[in-house]
């Protein structure tokens, strides 16, 4: 079931940072570019998420929040970024309630699938992209930004 165009699921998680970050916190005034990602410390992930980090500032000139969720702990995340340099929210699913909200939970494999949602100030999903394979990573920082500068 597509999100596309309804209004984002809200959770609540603990970050990395230690701070719990709700997604109803960020309505009406930032983009949430909400990443679901399935393992820390893993081939594709270690290109994802640092790659998204990096391009941080240019979200956020774009009022546009990035936060990262799998089913790691709060360990584990504040682990991978540090070793990383990731320098986004990385949020604790460790449930994975926030992934089955969203339909990306593999609940036979314990871990969520790679997927990218766009939700937009007054908190709909604007852009929904799920991979097929947990090891493919098609949409690129530069290719939601683009996303993002739309919105207008």
């Amino acid at each position: 079931m597509s999100l596309l165009g309804q209004t984002a699921p809200n959770f609540s998680l603990k970050a990395h940072t230690g701070e719990d970050i709700s997604l109803d916190q960020f309505k009406g005034n930032q983009n949430v570019l909400l990443i679901f990602y399935p393992l820390d410390f893993s081939p594709t992930c270690s290109m994802q998420l640092p790659e998204f980090s990096a391009m941080k500032p240019d979200f956020a000139a774009l009022e546009t929040t990035i936060l990262g969720v799998n089913r790691d702990s709060f360990w584990s995340h504040k682990a991978w970024a540090k070793e990383y340099g990731i320098e986004v929210p990385l949020l604790a699913d460790m449930t994975l309630s926030a992934a089955k909200a969203y339909g990306v939970a593999l609940e036979e494999r314990g871990i969520s699938k790679r997927a990218t949602f766009l939700i937009d100030k007054a908190g709909t999903v604007v852009l929904e992209h799920v991979e097929t394979n947990a090891g493919d990573f098609t949409l690129h920082a530069d290719d939601v930004l683009e996303k993002v500068k739309s919105l207008g």
